[in-house]
C-alpha cells in the first residue's frame, strides 16, 4: 500500500475511534452531570464528595461502553491487567476533574449551582484528553495489524524451505 493510503487508513481508524470514545464519553459526561446534580440536590453531601460519587458511577458505566462498543476489537486476554490500568488511569482522570471543582470551589469561593456545573465539565473535559490518551496507548491495546501477522507468518513458512535449499559449507 502506498505512504499517502496507510496514511488515510490510518487517519480514517483514528476518526471512528474518537467519535466512538466521544459517544461514550458523551453518555458519560450525562450520567456524571446527572449523577452530580441528583446527589447534590437531594443530599447534604458536599460539592466535591457529590462530585466523587458522580464520577465513580460514570467511570463504571465508560468501562462497560469503551470495552464493549469503543474498543470491541481490542485484545482482550488479559482482562485483569486492562481493569486494573483503566481503574488507575481513571483515578487519575478524576483527580484532574474533581481537583478543578475543588479549586474553584474552595480556593475561588464559586459553589454557585452555575458555577459548579461549569467547573465540572471543565475538569471532565481536561480529564477526558487524558483518558483518551492514556486509554488507546495501556489499556485498550490494539491487536497486531493483519499485515505484520501475515507478513510474519510468511517468513516462518519460508524459513524452513530456505534452511533446506542451503548447501553445507566445504573446507
Amino acid at each position: 500500500m502506498s505512504e499517502p493510503g496507510a496514511l488515510r487508513m490510518r487517519l480514517d481508524r483514528l476518526a471512528r475511534e474518537v467519535a466512538k470514545f466521544g459517544v461514550v464519553g458523551g453518555l458519560g459526561v450525562l450520567v456524571n452531570l446527572g449523577v452530580f446534580n441528583l446527589v447534590r440536590g437531594t443530599t447534604e453531601i458536599p460539592m466535591v464528595r457529590a462530585s466523587l460519587i458522580a464520577t465513580v458511577v460514570a467511570i463504571v458505566f465508560n468501562y462497560v461502553g469503551f470495552r464493549y462498543f469503543t474498543y470491541r476489537d481490542r485484545d482482550k486476554s488479559g482482562r485483569t491487567k486492562e481493569m486494573s490500568l483503566f481503574l488507575l488511569f481513571s483515578v487519575v482522570g478524576m483527580v484532574i476533574e474533581n481537583g478543578v471543582l475543588y479549586t474553584a470551589t474552595y480556593g475561588f469561593g464559586w459553589d454557585g449551582p452555575l458555577a459548579s456545573n461549569f467547573f465540572k465539565f471543565f475538569g471532565i473535559g481536561i480529564g477526558t484528553l487524558f483518558r483518551f490518551w492514556s486509554y488507546r496507548t495501556w489499556v485498550f491495546r490494539a491487536l497486531p495489524a493483519k499485515e505484520a501477522v501475515q507478513t510474519a507468518e510468511s517468513f516462518l513458512e519460508q524459513a524452513p524451505r530456505q534452511a533446506t535449499r542451503r548447501q553445507p559449507d566445504r573446507v
